[in-house]
């Protein structure tokens, strides 16, 4: 598992936020409606503005597993959506920029089982077919009017010299607006909650998971001491509203006492350990999973919080237990490979890494983190062999920068400047360092056949940047 932070992969740094699960998109607002809702943002999604996102194989292929008929059942298609884990410890789940789904850590670490999993990426994609993020605008235009036409109003009264009325009319202006937007929010999560509703008829899956999950947030609500009598000053319906609205619905679906799939269960908690030994501190991780639980799940939490505590030999022994049970398991030993890896152990780590990637040769994170062990041995030879290894994890994903970044230390060992300059340049677009992407695209372009594939691609960036930091001149 690794973290990547603005495209950047780092060990760890997560960022809190809030607990609501919805629509919750990054929004550039008109400044009369930032001025007139500022309240709002205590209830705005903090994932949004998260910095860290967590890449793991097994993760997203679990989260493709356990989406596909309910994407379907969408009308949409499975290969357009992704879901992206997000590390952060709150409770939440949002869609922002075309089909995308984000999903924190501390919604996975929450959830009993995975049809609660299923029920929250049922109302995201609610959300996601019902053109919430496109039609955004509709709510907040209207508010954005009413809070100008305010203005006007109380503009005009201090002009004629009734300051305190003028004052009073921005008031209400201001509570109007925000009224409206608050009611336009409200009525997109009440449409969601009732696609996904839908979705998970169609797909065949159970509604008790999204039932039990909104009662969890309704705890926390309790807990935090949000007030359950005024839905009108949120976001989003009362949990308790939602609850309502949507047992009937379940209730009347042939799949709603349809019992959960052992098998992606028993994977559910696979993640759900990996992601607890990952995010938590490693005495919490022993507190949770103790030496007494011999499940898969308390075996990768208890190997992650060893690993992390630098206690190698543990870690390792954690992995070992797992491998015992299943030989041949990829994720087992692509772990085993990455605590090798890191541990110095570069040599012991390939033939494991090569291992895993003969098991699951469509998986890019598994290739790129073998490409990377090449590279650390210094090795002609296994420069070679990581060359076209790193191109086709590339092929696969193209926004891991981390795979673009070994794939530049292999064009510049190999002297070929203008590809490593074009890789540090895609390397430097995912992470949104324009100047970086601009300044090695022009270095590559000056270098590759005009007209190629690799010069066309390095000119789009430098295009795109280019845009980019003219945009902040302004």
């Amino acid at each position: 598992m690794a973290v990547v932070i603005r495209g950047r992969v780092r060990p760890t740094g997560f960022t809190p936020g809030s607990t609501v699960i919805g629509q919750g998109q990054p929004m550039r607002l008109p400044r009369a409606l930032v001025l007139s809702i500022t309240a709002l943002a205590l209830v705005l999604p903090g994932a949004a503005r998260a910095q860290s996102i967590l890449r793991d194989a097994e993760t997203e292929a679990f989260f493709r597993d356990i989406s596909k008929d309910m994407i379907v059942a969408a009308g949409l298609e499975p290969q357009s959506v992704q879901l992206v884990l997000v590390g952060d410890p709150s409770i939440n789940a949002f869609v922002t920029g075309g089909q995308n789904v984000f999903i924190h850590s501390g919604l996975i670490t929450a959830a009993d089982n995975v049809n609660e999993l299923q029920g929250v990426i049922a109302h995201e994609l609610g959300h996601i077919a019902g053109g919430h993020n496109v039609r955004f605008g509709e709510g907040a235009g209207p508010a954005t009017n009413i809070s100008l036409l305010s203005l006007v109003g109380a503009a005009a009264a201090v002009a004629l010299g009734a300051g305190e009325a003028g004052m009073a009319l921005l008031g209400l202006g201001t509570a109007a607006a925000q009224g409206k937007f608050l009611s336009f929010t409200r009525d997109q999560e009440s449409r969601a909650d009732q696609a996904g509703a839908n979705y998970l008829g169609k797909a065949k899956l159970s509604g008790k998971g999204s039932i039990s999950f909104f009662e969890k947030l309704q705890g926390q609500e309790y807990r935090l001491a949000i007030p359950q009598n005024n839905e009108y000053a949120r976001t989003h319906p009362l949990s308790s509203t939602r609850i309502a609205n949507l047992e009937a619905v379940y209730k009347a679906d042939p799949s709603y006492n349809r019992p959960i799939d052992p098998a992606l269960q028993a994977r559910f908690l696979r993640i759900k350990g990996k992601l607890i030994g990952f995010v938590e501190e490693p005495p919490r991780v022993m507190q949770i999973y103790p030496e007494s639980d011999q499940s898969v799940g308390a075996h990768y939490a208890r190997a992650y919080a060893w690993h992390r505590s630098a206690y190698a030999d543990a870690a390792t022994g954690e992995v070992d237990k797992l491998l015992a049970t299943a030989p041949h398991d990829p994720y087992f030993l692509e772990l085993k490979g990455q605590i090798l890896l890191e541990s110095g152990k570069t040599q012991e780590a390939l033939p494991v890494l090569r291992d895993a990637v003969a098991r699951a040769p469509n998986e890019p994170l598994i290739m790129t983190l073998l490409g990377h062990a090449l590279i650390s041995t210094e090795d002609k030879a296994d420069f070679a062999e990581a060359e076209p290894l790193l191109r086709r994890a590339i092929a696969r994903d193209r926004e891991n920068p981390f795979a673009w970044y070994q794939l530049g230390v292999i064009y510049d060992r190999k002297g070929d400047a203008p590809r490593a300059a074009l890789a540090a340049a895609e390397r430097y677009s995912l992470e949104g360092n324009a100047r970086g992407a601009a300044a090695n695209a022009r270095v590559a372009l000056n270098g590759l056949p005009k007209g190629t594939a690799d010069w066309i691609r390095a000119d789009d960036i430098a295009l795109v940047a280019g845009d980019e930091l003219r945009k902040k001149k302004r």
